[in-house]
């Protein structure tokens, strides 16, 4: 948490701006495009990774899809993960997240300004209703991440296995699947240090369906948690 302090105090003169007018601004979802909206998180994050003394390093972005609406599948490490993300992905991206987190205060009003969909895992009809709404979406051309295994591993570069329900939504989308390996995210936050750092995001080849509509949603995870797994063990220099 030291980097989180960090990170406050060498932006604190941002924040009134940033919080107080843009993201209150751009939490009207009627007014501002999608695109606006996340245009601002984009410009923000690499000041922030910057002020943490974090180097993130990207490889495969020549990988994503041409055409918007693919469904990005990352392993999960820790709180810095989305981060990477957003400060990569130029094009506007949103997510599923736990529901827990639309209580965390200016978490919650970057949720609502991004239009991310909380999800209770507890609520198994909701749930249902979630992914079906998720699904339709991609299909008309959001782009979407969702963190397969659930829940971070707290393992360092070890990934858990990847729940075949996530991959539900690229299967009713008929979307192309991106597999994404994100490593020593967790040295960035989880670990009590401000020394300087460095995270690798790696976007994998993508999966299309005409790859992966024969298969069983659990075999389409083990597929993807497999590439992500060799492309982690190809760069994991510890």
């Amino acid at each position: 948490m030291k980097r989180i302090a960090l990170i406050v105090i060498r932006v604190i003169w941002y924040l009134p701006y940033w919080w107080g007018y843009k993201v209150n601004k751009f939490k009207n979802t009627k007014k501002y495009s999608l695109e606006e909206r996340y245009a601002f998180v984009y410009s923000v994050v690499p000041k922030i990774i910057k002020k943490g003394r974090i180097e993130l390093k990207c490889y495969g972005l020549e990988n994503l899809p041409e055409k918007s609406g693919y469904f990005v599948a990352p392993n999960h490490q820790g709180l810095f993960d989305p981060v990477a993300i957003f400060s990569t992905h130029e094009r506007p991206i949103r997510a599923i997240v736990k529901k827990e987190l639309t209580s965390v205060i200016l978490v919650k009003d970057v949720l609502k300004m991004l239009e991310f969909v909380p999800m209770d895992r507890s609520n198994v009809r909701g749930s249902a209703k979630i992914i079906k709404y998720v699904a339709n979406e991609v299909a008309n051309g959001q782009n979407f991440f969702v963190f397969p295994e659930g829940t971070r591993s707290k393992k360092g570069n070890q990934i858990l296995d990847f729940k075949g329900g996530t991959f539900k939504i690229a299967t009713k989308a008929k979307a192309p699947i991106v597999p994404v390996a994100i490593i020593d995210s967790y040295k960035v936050f989880d670990r009590n240090t401000i020394k300087k750092t460095t995270a690798q995001i790696h976007y994998l080849k993508p999966i299309y369906y005409d790859e992966y509509k024969d298969l069983h949603t659990n075999d389409i995870a083990k597929l993807v948690h497999d590439r992500v797994e060799e492309c982690i063990k190809e760069y994991d220099k510890n």
